[in-house]
């Protein structure tokens, strides 16, 4: 059996500029924890490298487009992929987002390049340019074959020649980067003369990975093709004829078909959390996702979708498309002719069962839904914890029903960060406060973090009075951006007055004095 493997280089670029509609020529990069995780042609044609820090790719690229790591998005997008080659070739394993594999077909006119070319010129028709395919008598081989295929072409290895091309390559292949490392420092330059190691040594020496990759180039180890069942469709669209220009008529209308959205997901055993429904005016193409409807939007739920909330979320969609149809302004400018309704996001029907304490009320679901289907979907938001050293770093706002991405992580060590309790009440805007010792002497940190000064009484509203100082604690030091020429340097402090209430306190470089939140 030969294995066939479709790459789209820089996956996680090219979904995160479709996801929002952008041009593929622009340069953008993909960054995980402020480093570089991939960045398209065009971002490396400036500068712009892997494990490259944010600062230093913006500085190289000032125009780079900025993502955030999201392999949902990743993922979600590779599905349409997926789906275009299972078309026309069954089978089809995907390895990760970006790459796939399936069984090499052998009755096509013109042979495996032939096979390849049609595969290349299906996923153009989906707006994906850069495609590459390898061919092998394995896994490992053909993954290798197609990294070196060059744009919508195919490589080929010969049956019988995946050894002798595998010797030929660097020990880079490898997807471990101390092994690598450590093989270059060894003199070990190609899988070849890694393959001519004792087995024992090198499973002994460099692990698992490497072991394995040395027993393929060896001629053993060939991992076995698991295809996966194609999922079920779970689309649906209705289509009006003589096409509709009312929202109300076209919402009725739907109901229906929104029926068969739902009953369709359970009968797999499934809920949907994210609908995308799409609006096609007359003469729009239908064809995937570059066909361009009239209006498009992606719903996301707190809990699941039933088909009134379907209904709902279109009929509130098109109310904003067709507010100006007269006067040509709005998205929809001419009457609607189909409605599709299609799930993104779907989860087993368990994980959303009913607790025993009860949960959100419908009601104010559907009308926080509401008031985002009328202002837009950041304006409503929730908040939620993240890392950080201060008590408003480690607040993020959150679109309500979307599942929060790239905050930073909570369990983290933050050196400088504040105790528990946190505190019940955290300011948009640091009030202006006063600190002072005996004799009125104002409260100040040395450069070594030392309280210069005993806390004696405080003012902690730019209105209020003067409080004496029951007790006090700190100082938490941070010093903020100390790499760069505006360094912020910072210190908290927790006062308690003798009234018996608490307040988080901030001294401020050179001598400001600020209150940050109250304990209550």
């Amino acid at each position: 059996m030969r294995v066939m493997v479709i790459w789209c280089p820089d996956w996680p670029v090219v979904a995160a500029l479709a996801d929002e509609g952008q041009p593929t020529h622009l340069p953008a990069a993909v960054f995980h924890a402020n480093l570089v995780q991939a960045g398209n042609a065009a971002a490396r044609a400036l500068g712009v490298r892997r494990g490259m820090r944010r600062r230093d790719a913006q500085a190289r690229c000032p125009e780079l487009k900025v993502y955030a790591a999201t392999p949902e998005r990743d993922a979600r997008r590779f599905e349409t992929v997926l789906a275009a080659v299972e078309e026309q070739h069954p089978g089809v394993a995907p390895l990760r987002p970006g790459m796939a594999a399936l069984r090499a077909p052998k009755r096509v006119s013109g042979g495996e390049p032939a096979a390849a070319a049609l595969l290349a010129e299906r996923l153009v028709g989906l707006g994906v340019w850069d495609s590459r395919v390898g061919v092998a008598d394995e896994l490992f081989t053909a993954e290798q074959a197609a990294r070196h295929a060059t744009e919508q072409d195919c490589h080929v290895v010969a049956p019988g020649r995946s050894i002798a091309f595998l010797r030929e390559l660097p020990v880079d292949v490898i997807e471990d980067l101390d092994a690598i490392s450590l093989l270059k420092r060894l003199g070990i330059r190609s899988l070849g003369e890694l393959a001519d190691l004792p087995a024992a040594a090198v499973r002994d020496r460099f692990g698992s990975k490497v072991a394995w990759v040395h027993r393929v180039v060896g001629g053993a180890g060939a991992v076995p093709l698991t295809t996966r069942t194609p999922p079920p469709e779970l689309a649906r669209h209705v289509d009006f004829e003589p096409p509709l220009d009312n929202a109300e008529t076209i919402s009725f209308s739907v109901r229906q078909t929104a029926d068969r959205v739902v009953a369709g997901l359970a009968a797999q055993q499934l809920v949907c959390t994210e609908v995308r429904i799409e609006a096609f005016c007359e003469g729009s193409s239908y064809a995937g996702d570059m066909a361009g409807p009239a209006s498009a939007r992606d719903w996301l739920h707190p809990r699941w979708f039933t088909a009134a909330d379907l209904v709902d979320r279109l009929h509130w969609q098109l109310q904003g498309a067709m507010r100006n149809m007269a006067s040509r302004a709005g998205e929809i400018r001419s009457p609607v002719s189909r409605v599709l309704f299609t799930p993104v996001t779907v989860v087993p029907d368990a994980v959303h069962a009913d607790g025993l304490w009860g949960g959100t009320d419908e009601r104010v679901q559907r009308g926080i839904a509401r008031v985002q289907g009328m202002l837009g979907h950041e304006a409503v938001v929730v908040p939620v914890l993240q890392g950080g050293r201060g008590p408003a770093d480690r607040q993020a706002l959150v679109p309500w029903g979307e599942r929060p991405t790239g905050l930073r992580p909570a369990g983290h060590p933050w050196p400088g960060s504040i105790p528990p309790p946190a505190p019940a009440r955290v300011f948009g805007s640091p009030w202006p406060a006063e600190v002072v010792g005996p004799g009125g002497r104002p409260v100040a940190v040395g450069e070594r973090g030392a309280v210069l000064g005993e806390p004696t009484r405080f003012r902690p509203e730019p209105r209020g009075g003067w409080h004496p100082v029951a007790s006090w604690a700190g100082p938490w030091v941070v010093e903020e951006l100390w790499w760069e020429k505006g360094t912020r340097r910072v210190a908290r402090f927790q006062m308690v007055g003798v009234d018996g209430r608490a307040w988080l306190m901030t001294w401020e470089a050179p001598g400001s004095w600020w209150t940050e939140a109250a304990y209550d």
